[in-house]
């Protein structure tokens, strides 16, 4: 992952992604904003305890680092519906965003979850993704990949993912996990109770039709950098990331 700052906000971009000259993106780090408390600082969601004014000034300023006007989020679910985007209004509830427009910015609101980025260089078009262990029982992956070829042609083999920080396998406990996760996930156990997310999203994009050298996972465990990453599991009280993507 390559680490880049300004105005004091950090953020992460994917070397497999970096070098699409259509194409910007940022996993922004938890430094640099506004929010004060378990917020503190760079906190982008909504609905999280968080003073509004704040989140606002928040996204204003990654807004600015960017370069986009303004930038359009969802209502997050933990479902695996699709919103496609064409302009820069709210597009209700859904844990995808999809656009083929310029400067279109899609934001990803996540801790301890995935966001990810879907890119298809050949017919320019950007899907952003949240999956947390809900959105993978229900294959949001694969279902975003099929999306992307009905409607915009795009073909698995071309597709580029890269998948933020999100929480690891040593953090990823799952103690009812025989009624929560299905049998194909059980596998995927590292030890009792506790479950390799990361491979589970790669064998998901791979069974879609993804090439695995065209996969970047930042196998980055927002669990345990407090420093960095806000985390849901670990402090409840908390803020949100934001993955931002755009054509530009």
């Amino acid at each position: 992952m390559l680490r880049k700052k300004d105005q004091g906000v950090e953020w992460l971009e994917f070397e497999l992604l970096a070098d699409q000259p259509k194409l910007k993106h940022a996993i922004f780090l938890r430094h640099g904003g506004f929010s004060r408390g378990p917020y503190a600082s760079l906190n982008v969601g909504g609905g999280s305890g968080d003073e509004t004014t704040d989140i606002a000034k928040n996204r204003e300023k990654i807004a600015g680092i960017l370069g986009v006007k303004s930038i359009v989020s969802a209502h997050q679910v933990h479902g695996c519906e699709i919103g496609q985007v064409s302009d820069l209004e709210f597009v209700g509830s859904c844990d995808a965003l999809v656009t083929q427009e310029k400067n279109c910015a899609l934001l990803i609101k996540h801790a301890d979850c995935q966001a990810a980025i879907f890119y298809d260089p050949l017919q320019n078009v950007v899907a952003n993704v949240h999956a947390g262990w809900r959105g993978s029982v229900q294959n949001i992956y694969a279902k975003t990949v099929a999306f992307l070829q009905e409607k915009y042609g795009s073909k698995p083999e071309n597709l580029l993912v890269g998948i933020s920080p999100s929480l690891g396998p040593n953090c990823a406990e799952f103690i009812h996990f025989r009624k929560e996760l299905p049998e194909s996930f059980w596998e995927f156990q590292i030890k009792p109770t506790y479950f390799d997310f990361w491979a589970i999203s790669r064998i998901q994009l791979h069974e879609a039709g993804v090439l695995p050298h065209h996969i970047q996972v930042a196998e980055i465990c927002t669990f345990t950098d407090k420093n960095d990453f806000f985390s849901y599991r670990r402090d409840k009280v908390t803020g949100r990331h934001g993955t931002v993507a755009f054509l530009n």
